[in-house]
């Protein structure tokens, strides 16, 4: 007998995903999605490319990322009435950003369920922070369009209620410049580089850095010291870096 033939295109997507039970899954999120939607937020672009150039999950994400950063801004506005914009631009970065969606997706079991390429495969994309976060947004965006904004965000609410609750512990420790590193990462962009000057006299000194990304500058911040205004800076690129997603 001649060698099996490798299945591709949307035969070896169907195969691929039919080897899975989902119902575990959808439980754990607790809504219903039907396979096309499930299947396509499960597409991880390594799998669409191996396999023909599929669609992937990746404009899902984009929706996901939106419907996720919105509701967990409103529910820190009121749940924590009493805070500056500040304190809850960093609060939110401590429940949504990679590390935190990639713990959401474990505890989900979400690694088994995504479909990748064989490259991912063997070097454990499964478990990667940046394909399970990626991939949690992916969902949330397929949540959207099939049950509309008000289910997608009960659904953010339910699933990362411990995270919110603790984000002012969390989050008004945040790293800004972690965080930038770990955006930066997730897009597969540049290192960041920092420039620094400094104004006045010594006894009140002015610090201000800039933030390059790519050569082109991202971000302006200032403070009583050079670690200060480089974590401004790194906030404030992380705050555009946001708003073009």
């Amino acid at each position: 007998m001649g060698r099996k033939r490798r299945l591709t295109g949307e035969a070896a997507l169907h195969a691929a995903y039919n080897k899975t039970d989902h119902t575990p899954l959808l439980e754990a999120w607790g809504v219903h999605l039907d396979d096309d939607i499930l299947r396509l937020a499960l597409t991880h672009r390594s799998f669409a490319n191996e396999n023909g150039h599929l669609p992937n999950n990746e404009r899902l994400e984009f929706l996901g990322d939106a419907v996720l950063g919105l509701s967990v801004a409103e529910q820190l506005y009121r749940q924590f009435p009493d805070r500056s914009e500040s304190d809850i631009s960093k609060m939110r970065a401590a429940v949504v950003n990679m590390y935190a969606l990639a713990e959401v997706a474990r505890t989900l079991n979400l690694g088994s369920n995504i479909l990748l390429g064989r490259g991912e495969k063997l070097t454990g994309g499964d478990d990667k922070h940046s394909i399970l976060a990626d991939t949690v947004e992916a969902l949330l965006g397929a949540i959207y369009l099939v049950h509309g904004f008000d289910v997608a965000r009960e659904t953010v609410l339910r699933i990362f209620a411990d995270r919110i609750s603790q984000a002012p512990t969390v989050g008004l420790t945040m790293d800004w410049k972690t965080v930038l590193l770990e955006k930066l990462s997730a897009r597969s962009l540049g290192s960041p580089e920092y420039s620094t000057s400094v104004e006045g006299p010594a006894h009140e000194q002015i610090f201000t850095s800039v933030v390059s990304i790519d050569g082109v500058a991202r971000g302006t911040g200032t403070g009583a010291n050079k670690k200060e205004a480089e974590h401004a800076a790194a906030q404030a690129a992380v705050h555009g870096l946001s708003e073009r997603a």
